[in-house]
């Protein structure tokens, strides 16, 4: 049997540890990444909306709103229009008025609330009734 160079066998190596699994390309694995990103931030954005947001508005499906007059986020999300650019500026000044809403909302806390609220929109929502 024929010895290989440390040289080529170390190549080898290299390139078998680097090789993806059939059918899987760097581009699924961009796609996985920046998915996973995503779902973290859509994670801290759904807990700062229940540890600040849910006192007032209906944050998930199932909750009710102590607050009647600050809209639910399914509303929100389902606003002609809105894009994540579009809500992220909103949120930047969104609370600048009543008392009751006098905070402000810290950018990354910004960028992880829009994640969320975006997973909101639906092709199929519909307004309630009032």
């Amino acid at each position: 049997m024929r010895q290989l160079s440390p040289g080529i066998f170390l190549s080898l190596v290299t390139i078998g540890c680097t090789t993806m699994p059939a059918g899987q390309t760097a581009s699924d694995n961009e796609s996985r990444n920046i998915v996973a990103a995503e779902d973290g931030r859509v994670r801290q954005g759904l807990a700062f909306a229940e540890a600040h947001c849910a006192a007032c508005h209906n944050v998930a499906d199932g909750q009710t709103s102590s607050n009647p007059q600050a809209p639910p986020f399914i509303a929100i999300a389902n606003t002609r229009g809105l894009t994540d650019g579009t809500l992220t500026n909103w949120l930047s000044d969104s609370h600048n008025y009543p008392e009751l809403m006098d905070f402000e909302i810290a950018s990354a806390d910004i960028d992880d609330l829009a994640a969320y609220i975006l997973t909101l929109q639906s092709a199929d929502y519909k307004p309630p009734i009032q």
